[in-house]
Order: C-alpha cells, then structure tokens, then sequence
C-alpha cells in the first residue's frame, strides 16, 4: 500500500523543471492572459524552462467564449519579447488578432510598457499570495485552481 501514497521526500510535480535563476533548484512558470481589468482567462502553468513562445497560441485558445456573441476573439495581443515569432504572429494575424509584441533584438517600443501594464500588475498580485508564488500543490490543476480563485 505505500507505493500509492505520495512520499514527503517527493518534490515538485510533472509541471516543474530546472529554475533559470538556480539550476539546483525546480521552478514553475505562469503564463497568463488576462483583459483589460486584470481579469485572469486562462493560466497555464508549466516548467520553468519552458520557452514563452511555446504557449503563446494556446493562451489564445484558452480564452473563454462570451455567452451571446460566438465570434468574440480579442482585438489585439500584447506581449512581452519573450512571445516573439514569425509564425505565431502570422497565426494571430491570420485570426485576425493584432500582435503588438516587441521584436527580439530590437529596441523596446515607446509607451509598449505602459500597455503591459495591466498584466504585469495581474503578475504583481497573484504572486503576492506566497501559495501561488512557492509552489507547494504537486498537482498542476490545484496550482491553477487558486489562481482563478482569487
């Protein structure tokens, strides 16, 4: 019966891996996509090495539909350099999504931080709450229940 059990001396869960600030050590990342009101609409939480890029289209995906109005998709994107690529931009244009992203190795846009503003207020607030800021949940899905919860 002790091999179902989760042991104490197990760290982390399947959503961690090595931190970028100290390899000893595993991390978790949140990638997030919230509206204007700092309104959470899809969190994904995934190791910390994970690249930005990689998740940038199924945050979009993720966002939730509208009850009433099925077309609704949002107007335009906003990001950091981190969600920079051709492809994922031709995808949000060809959705019809207008990618405002600084380019990678370019100068940083005038007055682009100020937009971002709203999310990295969102980042501010939810890793105010030392639960979702040291991860201590093994599940992902418990992770991420707390981060809508707030």
């Amino acid at each position: 019966m002790r091999g179902w059990l989760p042991h104490s001396r197990e760290k982390g869960g399947p959503d961690t891996g090595p931190s970028p600030v100290d390899r000893r050590k595993t991390g978790s990342k949140h990638h997030l996509i919230c509206d204007g009101r700092r309104t959470p609409l899809k969190v994904i939480t995934t190791a910390a090495n994970v690249n930005d890029v990689t998740q940038t289209l199924a945050l979009v995906d993720g966002i939730p539909p509208v009850a009433g109005r099925p077309g609704r998709r949002p107007e335009a994107l906003l990001g950091d350099k981190g969600y920079d690529s051709n492809p994922n931009r031709g995808e949000l244009r060809h959705r019809r999504i207008l990618p405002v992203i600084s380019r990678k190795g370019s100068p940083n846009i005038k007055g682009l931080g100020e937009l971002r503003y709203v999310v990295e207020q969102t980042f501010a607030l939810l890793h105010h709450f030392k639960r979702l800021a040291v991860r201590w949940e093994r599940r992902t899905e418990l992770h991420d229940a707390f981060v809508f919860w707030l």
